[in-house]
């Protein structure tokens, strides 16, 4: 075996899990979650020329992601979170749900950038801490405590704005 192959054996073997979990994450299709992830290392190995450098789970996520939205564009399915993502800032219909949501958006609004797409990676998106650790070049640990402080000052501005 060339050393070329057992690199590229390696890097699959690194990284295959993450890339499928990911996948399985936002389609809930084992079957074409594991399409997905051959296809994402497929194209990888073809366009190696394209990685610039930085993060390899990074690129790797991207392309990913290029691919299951490809996808559902191919076949016009909506968005797996699109769903969940209504349901989590109006989760019934009515009055009271509205204001809510409108607390939500609020929330997200008055918090810094940095943080307000932390929460959106982690709870929205469904990346894992180690999964934006590695999109961000960051430490798994730097990403958890950043997450929680994140998430207590989303607390901090919704509750204002629900009492």
């Amino acid at each position: 075996m060339s050393a070329q192959v057992a690199a590229i054996e390696e890097f699959y073997r690194c990284h295959r899990n993450l890339v499928f979990g990911y996948l399985l994450r936002r389609c809930s299709d084992r079957e074409l979650a594991a399409d997905l992830t051959q296809d994402t290392f497929v194209n990888a190995a073809m366009n190696l020329t394209g990685f610039s450098g930085g993060s390899e789970t990074a690129w790797l996520l991207t392309i990913s992601r290029n691919l299951l939205i490809d996808h559902w564009k191919k076949r016009r399915v909506p968005l797996a979170d699109e769903s969940s993502l209504a349901q989590l800032v109006a989760p019934e219909s009515g009055p009271e749900s509205v204001v809510s949501a409108m607390a939500v958006r609020q929330a997200l609004g008055a918090m810094p950038e940095r943080d307000r797409r932390l929460l959106v990676l982690v709870h929205v998106e469904g990346f894992s801490h180690q999964e934006v650790a590695a999109m961000t070049g960051a430490k798994e640990g730097t990403i958890r405590m950043a997450t929680k402080r994140a998430r207590d000052e989303f607390t901090t501005h919704y509750q204002a704005r629900t009492r």
